[in-house]
């Protein structure tokens, strides 16, 4: 049964349909498996240089190279909003997640 409701930045939602297949069923295969335990996955983030990413937190795919950055937001209906999805190269999807978020 599901805890977390999904819901994703549209630049985010974007990026999900531009995977290519193979990567976008190990995508969502975490996706599914945030629904259910996204407070105990993955890694908590935090300040790197001028990126402020405290509070959220990352799932690699690391076959795929893939980064999932999200936040649970909400204080009775619990919400993972997904940030940004992509590879983990230069660290170019935790600037777009730090660039998305409205703190």
């Amino acid at each position: 049964m599901a805890r977390f409701e999904l819901q994703f930045r549209i630049e985010a939602e974007k990026e999900l349909n531009q995977l290519d297949g193979s990567v976008k069923i190990l995508v969502k295969k975490a996706l599914k498996k945030l629904t259910e335990r996204a407070d105990e996955l993955g890694e908590p983030l935090r300040n790197q240089g001028d990126r402020n990413l405290t509070g959220c937190r990352k799932v690699k795919l690391k076959k795929a190279g893939i980064r999932i950055v999200y936040h649970i937001i909400g204080d009775r209906m619990e919400i993972v909003e997904i940030l940004a999805i992509g590879n983990r190269s230069d660290y170019e999807v935790y600037e777009d997640a730090h660039k998305r978020l409205n703190w």
